[in-house]
Order: C-alpha cells, then structure tokens, then sequence
C-alpha cells in the first residue's frame, strides 16, 4: 500500500435499514440519515428502467448520448462541457485527481461534505481547512488560505451536513478574487431545494464566465435515484476534458442513464419531492424547537439540531427504537444530529421516538 493511504479514513455511510432489523431486531424501521428522497423515484422513471432490463446484457453508451443531450437542452450548456459520473461523489474524486496530487494543497471549509478530504489525502494532497462562521462559510477565509501551492477549492453549496448555502454576492466576489490557476469545485448537489432562494447564485451563469469552475449536481437527492449512482459535472471544455482522462469507461450504468433522461421530464414528482420537503422541514423545526433544541437554518432536505447533549447516545436509543439519524461526532459536532426529512409517519415516529429518549 503507498504510505500515505495510512492517513486516509474510509467514509462510513448511514446505517441501512437493513442492517438496523438485522442487527437490532427491530421492525418497520425508517431511515432519515442520508439525505435521500423520502417519495422515492420518479413513476417515468421506474417506467424507463422497466422498459430497459432486457438490455442489461449489453454495455451502456458509455458517452451517455441521449442523456447528454437532453441535459444541455435544458440547462443550455455546450454538450461537451457535461461529464457524467457514478454519482456526484466520483465527479469530486476525478476532480481531485485531475488536478491535485503530491505537494500541492486544497482548501476545504470545516465542517463540510468529508468526502473533500478523503479524497485529497488519497491523491497525497494537503488539506487546509479553514473554520465556518455562525454555521456559514467563510469565503474571506477561504481566499486568504489560497497560496502558490493551492490546486482546488472545494464550496458545498448547500452544505453538508450544515443546510446553509453561499449567497449569490459572496460567490461572485470570491470567484473574481481566486487566481485563474486554481480550479474551484462548486458542489451543488441540494441546488434543486435552494433554487427558489432569491439569493441563491447562479451557477450556469458564473460557469460561462470563468474557465477555472466546476459545478456538480446529482441526482441522488431531489430526484430520487441514489441506488443507481448518477450525478454530473459541468465545465468549460479544456477542464472537461481533464476530468474526462480520468474518468473510468462505462461508469454510468444503462439503468441509471434511463432513469436519469425519464425524471427530467418528470416536473411533477419534483415538485411533489420540493412540497413534501418543505411541509417536512416545517413540521421538524416545530417540533425540535418545541423540545428547546436549536435548529439550523437550512436551504436542503435536511435538518441539523443541536441536542445540547452526547448525540452518538442519543443515536443509539434512537436505533433500539427503529429509528436511523445521523450523529454528527465525525464532522466535529458532537452534541449534534442530522435528520432527513421523510414522508410524514417517517418525521413523527422520529419525534415521538426523540420526545421519549430526552
């Protein structure tokens, strides 16, 4: 094994359910951990997969065609400048290959998505992190820590695990300050539940304007298909290119890339997701709040909640009960949780479960 993998921490995901009825021996358990779609897929979807498995024995268009085509007529984007991944997370990973390695440092904010670290300490790149302010990042922070030696800038936008997102006058000015020779990776993975903010950046837009940004997104979150692994990039041509020579052959599955092109058209059981994620989002705050705990503010389909108390206790009574949450200890939080909404019955048995164990 090369020597500095020694230093790298595995990313451990939330508990599935699965695993919780197995292990605890508890029934009808719900999962609000990982920031999935409570509603689940899109019926087009589903539909498009069906009509799809008796193609499984074939390798999938590995250039993702009609899928490609179909995204940037809708986000009117040059189809070059689209890159596709197995999940938004391998996108970020490509990132880091591409750019980072040995000697050279990226710029990450604390806490955010962990998956920025794990990443460049397996390219064998140093991490700067530089602290958030009042659950905000602190772009000016962010741009002081930039050096000769910094590569990548990493901006959850929202954040995860904290919910809050870069206003738009705030990106742009850090954007027009970071030197050309450093590429800036805008994580964008909850932007459907922060698109409606006013001021909420326009991504596409600050993309035509600077050669040295990434944007992500996925379709892990808003649009229901975690299990399948699709997210995309999306780059002017010459970084685009760097992330494709790096970029593993037939890395989107042919199931993944149905599903993707069907919910698209699928305006519906979006906004179905956005409404239930907002009903949601109301209903917990409510009720956390009604416990005396402290909410915060957030602009994604998750809630952080300071319990003001040992979570990782918390989140065991919480398992024993059929209930999964996410402690926060790993990001440096300890008396934190993370919830996801889910669909109504999921949120009360949360309350009700949390209501009893404090």
């Amino acid at each position: 094994m090369k020597p500095h993998l020694a230093a790298v921490k595995n990313y451990q995901p939330g508990k599935p359910i699965e695993e919780l009825e197995r292990e605890y021996g508890v029934r009808n358990a719900v999962k609000l951990a990982s920031n999935e779609n409570a509603l689940g897929p899109s019926p087009r979807a589903v539909r498009a997969m069906r009509a799809a498995l008796g193609c499984v024995n074939r390798y999938p268009d590995s250039g993702c065609f009609r899928l490609r085509q179909k995204l940037a007529g809708k986000l009117r984007v040059p189809p070059g400048w689209i890159v596709f991944g197995n999940g938004s997370d391998e996108l970020l990973v490509m990132a880091m290959r591409a750019f980072a390695g040995a000697g050279d440092r990226v710029v990450i904010a604390d806490p955010t998505f962990l998956i920025y670290e794990i990443a460049a300490q397996a390219e064998n790149a140093s991490v700067v992190k530089v602290p958030i302010r009042g659950f905000r990042y602190d772009l000016e922070g962010m741009r002081s820590a930039i050096d000769g030696a910094t590569k990548l800038v990493f901006i959850a936008n929202p954040d995860n695990p904290v919910g809050t997102y870069v206003r738009r006058a705030a990106l742009e000015e850090f954007m027009a300050a970071v030197p050309s020779g450093v590429t800036v990776v805008l994580d964008e993975a909850y932007h459907e539940f922060a698109a409606a903010k006013k001021d909420y950046p326009d991504a596409l837009a600050l993309l035509k304007r600077y050669a040295n940004l990434i944007v992500t997104r996925t379709f892990s979150k808003a649009y229901g298909l975690s299990g399948l692994r699709i997210g995309y990039a999306l780059a002017q041509g010459p970084v685009a290119s760097a992330l494709a020579k790096v970029r593993e052959p037939f890395n989107v599955n042919l199931l993944a890339q149905v599903a993707a092109e069907a919910a698209l058209d699928d305006r519906a059981h979006l906004q179905k997701t956005l409404r239930m994620t907002r009903a949601g989002l109301s209903y917990l705050n409510r009720e956390l709040e009604k416990l005396g705990l402290k909410v915060i503010e957030t602009a994604t389909n998750f809630a952080l909640c300071d319990l003001g108390r040992d979570a990782g206790a918390v989140y065991e009574a919480l398992l024993r009960r059929g209930v999964i949450i996410r402690p926060m200890a790993a990001w440096g939080l300890p008396t934190f949780i993370r919830v996801t909404v889910g669909m109504p019955a999921e949120n009360k048995k949360f309350i009700e479960a949390l209501k009893q164990i404090l």
